[in-house]
């Protein structure tokens, strides 16, 4: 097993980081550079920046606060969020960011997963998904989760993944914000579907259920959100409690 990431995730709209449950019921949470240093000093593997406003503005605002970030946090950058063509994933990594994360332009053109793996690598080309239950499937939502794009979420991340990218971020809707435990199924057929690391997000709430991610879910990193935001708990004690649970993290 390699060692498992902790990655804090900074849902960002007009400056600001936010957070909501099941991508509704947005809230404030604070200044994106500030946490992004609290966190960077706080033992972070890496950091992913999610533009959940997705317009032009925002995006200028993002960049920005990546120039800014970067200057100062010494962790691999995530940046996804209205990133819609390979101009713009290259003007976030001039910014600062080391990996795009790409969701609905994947969705709406698939031929970018390829395009952006061929200008700038594999490595650089995250695939989220934002999925919600049908039945016994699941589907991948695009818009911040509004539109269902119908297209089955395992299978989208096995065609995501020939296409060039890189790893993927698998997005629980059901459990996001809840704190009830992440989707162990969800992550167990995605994780066994590709040859790829798979980010667990949505539904941590206790120490517990960052091992059932692990060993059960087969997850290869953990992003957490709120926990951190919130200061239920911090990334050194996740690491601990981890290193004790005899699951191998970074530093």
């Amino acid at each position: 097993m390699n060692a498992i990431r902790i990655i804090p995730c900074l849902d960002v709209d007009e400056g600001r980081v936010v957070k909501g449950v099941k991508f509704t019921g947005i809230r404030d949470a604070g200044d994106p550079v500030e946490l992004a240093e609290r966190y960077n000093e706080g033992g972070a593997d890496e950091i992913t920046f999610l533009d959940i406003g997705a317009t032009y503005k925002s995006r200028e605002i993002m960049r920005g606060i990546v120039e800014a970030v970067s200057r100062r946090v010494f962790v691999p950058l995530t940046v996804g969020g209205g990133i819609r063509t390979v101009e713009d994933m290259q003007a976030i990594l001039r910014s600062g960011a080391d990996k795009v994360s790409l969701c609905s332009a994947a969705l709406n053109d698939p031929a970018l997963l390829t395009e952006g793996a061929r200008r700038f690598g594999n490595q650089c080309i995250v695939l989220s998904i934002d999925a919600k239950r049908h039945g016994d499937t699941w589907h991948a939502y695009k818009s911040g989760g509004r539109t269902d794009s119908g297209r089955d979420a395992v299978a989208w991340a096995i065609e995501a993944v020939e296409r060039g990218a890189g790893e993927i971020l698998l997005n629980s809707i059901d459990a996001d914000g809840t704190q009830a435990g992440y989707d162990l199924e969800l992550l167990r057929r995605v994780s066994a579907a590709v040859p790829v690391p798979v980010i667990a997000s949505g539904g941590a709430g206790k120490l517990e259920h960052f091992t059932a991610a692990v060993r059960e879910g087969k997850a290869d990193a953990l992003l957490l959100a709120s926990l951190l935001h919130d200061g239920v708990m911090t990334i050194r004690q996740i690491k601990e409690y981890l290193r004790n649970e005899e699951v191998m993290v970074r530093c």
